[in-house]
């Protein structure tokens, strides 16, 4: 019927219509086009078109410890962090495939041994310098200094070197591996290009790793991300506002992001979180406990939408004090030949009731592990990998092996006599591990361990870590950067800045860490999947076999967001909720 209309028009009239289209198309185009060259070279994103204006809050239990990327470790810190940077080919969290970002294009050579970057050009850093190829040097150059020590220093060093980063033009950057390397263009995500105009200086004077922390200047702090920093109050908030120059538009060719600005506000616990979240103080919530999710979801009234994600990438474990202490802290020291006894630790979770933790702390919305990789990794799962149900019968034999003995009063006592008691350290403001810390209390009680939970402020409990070494075991989770299994590591290379039982070793410690050593590395130089995945599995073998870390459980990604918050889309890789923020906006 349509063809038929069209017919009946007389020819010139016919003509009229799709001319006078042309006219205005050709002239949008050309609007656009003399934007797009005024605004640099702008990504396009294919998301929802939304509408400019508002803020969105956002309640985080803890402070951020720093704002400085290549130092930063700790959720929280990251969270706020990258919301102000941009790295320059990002792996997508929701497809988790790698897309263009401040890299438009990038071509790799046949041998996998060097990639050449075509930057965007017209490109702004948010107080309006340009950028180009000679920061992409520079933010290299800090994140490979083994005197800044970044934790992803590890994931820059293919076989034990350097990568070598050269400017070609001011819009071409080559990387030259020194061999091929199994991830691939994967490597650029999550690393943040720097402001060489900014830094420079810091990082010349060797101060870099103090720069950019909570009270620095906002000014100070340069990002490419879609926000930058406005004000930090101490205990109370972090506000970012919107980055003027960011380098995305939508389909209409506006510049993104949306929002005016995020708000980052200091509650303390979960429980917190919620309460503020109910009473509309707060628009979204990254990750909810599952009983607070279950308040959410009997409280739903239309306002919100709740998501359950299934299990993530997150895993929580204990894990005991191997370093080398050299006569520090005498009572920590003399409990190590313990914690170094594979029996013991073997014992140890041998009697953890893991499904119960799932059921307890969980509310069943969790997953139990006796290794690192979780379900929600569906690529890289070892399923082979043994699960043993709690038995304290076998945990007792392992601990007669070792030669411990059991008191009259059912006390463990070690070899040496001395009864077996160690504390746990664990974040206080952590509701979850916090109960996960209570039911090992009572699960190791039944072997005769007395246990001591010492809740700590969480940047205390992380320095303790990673500095003192002061602490006897503790419980942490760690959230892995990405499905392929190489984002993490820098957790099992035996000199891998979060080898957290032991670091800063000169040499594997223990014959299976020198092969796990040997085994991480061979995987790097492949570029075989199936090869890769062979090398993956026999690592998470050789640590659920030493526990060198006893994992735990996994829980469900669980999110929330007010209903009328557009292009929210959360995926089971951080940040599960704030990493599209830039399309964000209020119906």
């Amino acid at each position: 019927m349509t063809q038929f209309r069209v017919c009946r028009f007389s020819r010139t009239r016919f003509l009229i219509v799709p001319i006078a289209a042309s006219l205005i198309a050709v002239t949008a185009l050309l609007a656009i086009t003399a934007r797009a060259q005024a605004d640099g070279e702008l990504l396009t994103t294919n998301a929802e078109i939304g509408r400019a204006g508002g803020g969105l809050i956002v309640a985080q239990r803890i402070e951020p410890k720093t704002l400085n990327p290549v130092m930063a470790l700790d959720i929280p810190s990251r969270e706020v962090i990258w919301r102000m940077m941009a790295d320059l080919v990002h792996i997508n969290r929701q497809s988790q495939q790698t897309e263009p970002a401040l890299a438009k294009a990038w071509k790799i050579s046949s041998d996998g041994r060097r990639y050449t970057l075509t930057l965007r050009r017209g490109i702004r850093f948010s107080d309006g310098h340009p950028f180009d190829a000679d920061d992409v040097v520079f933010s290299f150059q800090v994140y490979m200094d083994a005197k800044v020590g970044s934790p992803q220093r590890d994931l820059l060093l293919p076989g034990g070197k350097p990568i070598v980063v050269h400017k070609i033009d001011p819009y071409t950057v080559e990387f030259q591996l020194p061999q091929p390397y199994g991830p691939a263009e994967r490597l650029f995500d999550s690393i943040a290009m720097l402001p060489r105009h900014i830094l420079e200086t810091n990082y010349k004077e060797g101060t870099f790793p103090e720069t950019w922390q909570l009270n620095s200047r906002p000014e100070q702090i340069v990002g490419l991300g879609p926000f930058r920093l406005k004000e930090y109050v101490p205990g109370a908030r972090v506000v970012l506002e919107r980055n003027p120059y960011y380098w995305k538009s939508d389909r209409a060719g506006e510049r993104l992001p949306y929002l005016e600005r995020i708000t980052f506000l200091f509650v303390g616990t979960d429980d917190a979180q919620v309460m503020r979240f109910q009473a509309g103080e707060t628009d979204t919530i990254n990750r909810i406990s599952p009983d607070n999710y279950s308040a959410l979801v009997k409280s739903q009234n239309g306002k919100y939408r709740l998501n359950d994600l299934g299990p993530g990438l997150e895993y929580n474990f204990i894990f005991f004090n191997l370093n080398d202490l050299n006569q520090k802290f005498p009572q920590i020291s003399g409990k190590q030949a313990w914690f170094r006894d594979l029996n013991f630790r073997r014992a140890v979770s041998s009697a953890i009731d893991r499904p119960g933790i799932v059921r307890l702390v969980y509310g069943g919305r969790g997953t139990p592990l006796w290794e690192p990789v979780t379900p929600g990794n569906k690529l890289w799962l070892n399923s082979a990998v043994p699960k043993p149900p709690r038995n304290l019968d076998h945990a007792r034999d392992l601990l007669k092996n070792a030669g411990f003995s059991w008191a009259q009063d059912g006390g463990l006592l070690a070899p040496g006599g001395e009864r077996v008691a160690f504390s746990i350290m664990v974040a206080a403001g952590n509701a979850s591990r916090v109960a996960m810390a209570t039911i090992i209390q009572e699960d190791l009680r039944g072997l005769g361990i007395r246990i001591d939970i010492v809740p700590l402020e969480f940047r205390v409990m992380l320095d303790r870590v990673t500095q003192t070494f002061e602490y006897e075991a503790a419980i942490m989770g760690i959230a892995s950067g990405d499905v392929d299994l190489n984002s993490d590591v820098n957790v099992w290379l035996s000199t891998g800045s979060t080898h957290l039982w032991h670091l800063h070793e000169v040499h594997p410690a223990t014959a299976w860490e020198a092969e796990i050593d040997r085994l991480a590395q061979e995987q790097l130089i492949s570029t075989q999947f199936k090869e890769r995945k062979q090398l993956f599995d026999r690592i998470q073998e050789l640590i659920a076999d030493n526990l060198p870390i006893i994992c735990l459980a996994t829980p469900n990604i669980l999110v929330a967001a007010k209903a009328n918050l557009g292009n929210f889309r959360p995926a089971i890789l951080e940040p599960y909720t704030l990493w599209n923020v830039e399309e964000f906006f209020w119906r």
